[in-house]
């Protein structure tokens, strides 16, 4: 890629925040040279950011520290005009502008075999059990898995993937080079290792909850099948299953105890029809399998 396009979407990421159906929709009408040059001639004066004129905001912007920013890290952009762009994500209402990247790169060419496992922040054993064996279960059939990085569920399924030695991608509610929570910074050193951190915001952008709902859609997007192992009634890895069903991606949810409130959610999916209940990793793999073919 050209450091003229690298350059062009880093401006447009420092824009705009990810999940926004209108900017989505202007980009993919225009390009992303001409959207530029559309903001900066006024095309979008009603329009403001941070209080002031997107047209002020873009002049604003040094081209050099926007690169600096991401050789500091070996952080790389993503855009529709790579072989490697996820073309899963376009089916989104709202597809990303492009993505940044920190880490194998290479990780990108098996999404066509990937599942999401998401789930709780505050899982019980049963739970984390249940995500790493999966996890490993799914590498050793020559899956990848996918998550968000998050405590508890999250990390349960990206440990698992570590485990056994296979390839985990980790998408953030901020920028690769701002890691939250702080405590997984060991669990993400590892994912660098052979996996991949990405994210739709500059690297070193602050995680907000707003942004985590917004990732949600990129979980459910990237990868084939969306697995939810644990959640509670109103949990945020219920976002992340109706963004899947959205665009038709299988949810799969794991039965937990009837009294069990981090159970709840993935009996209300169950219950909806949303999701199809697993039980084993064979379960999984009957339900999944098909779709890397």
């Amino acid at each position: 890629m050209s450091v003229d396009v690298a350059t062009s979407h880093l401006k447009l990421l420092s824009l705009f925040e990810g999940g926004n159906t209108y900017w989505s929709s202007q980009y993919l009408e225009l390009g992303a040279e001409d959207f530029l040059a559309r903001i900066a001639e006024g095309g979008y004066s009603e329009r403001k950011r941070g209080g002031i004129s997107l047209q002020d905001a873009l002049s604003n912007i040094d081209d050099a520290q926007l690169l600096e920013q991401m050789e500091s890290v070996q952080a790389f952009v993503v855009t529709r005009e790579d072989a490697d762009w996820p073309a899963s994500l376009d089916d989104l209402k709202a597809p990303p502008i492009a993505l940044i990247g920190r880490g194998s790169r290479s990780v990108l060419a098996g999404l066509s075999s990937s599942l999401s496992i998401v789930g709780t922040r505050n899982p019980t054993e049963y739970g984390l059990r249940v995500a790493g064996d999966f996890a490993a279960g799914a590498i050793d059939r020559g899956w990848s898995i996918v998550s968000g990085g998050a405590f508890g569920i999250d990390s349960a399924a990206h440990r698992g993937a570590l485990l056994a030695e296979g390839e985990t991608i980790a998408i953030l509610g901020g920028g690769v080079n701002s890691i939250f929570p702080g405590g997984n910074d060991r669990l993400f050193r590892q994912i660098l290792e052979n996996g991949l951190l990405l994210s739709e915001v500059l690297p070193n952008v602050h995680a907000i909850p707003a942004r985590f709902l917004i990732r949600n859609r990129l979980i459910a997007a990237i990868s084939r099948a969306t697995v939810v192992v644990e959640a509670a009634f109103r949990s945020g890895s219920l976002r992340t299953a109706r963004d899947a069903s959205e665009i038709f991606r299988p949810v799969l949810a794991v039965p937990g105890p009837i009294n069990s409130p981090t159970s709840d959610g993935c009996h209300r999916l169950i219950g909806e029809r949303t999701a199809e209940i697993v039980t084993s990793i064979s379960d999984l793999m009957e339900l999944v399998g098909p779709l890397a073919l």
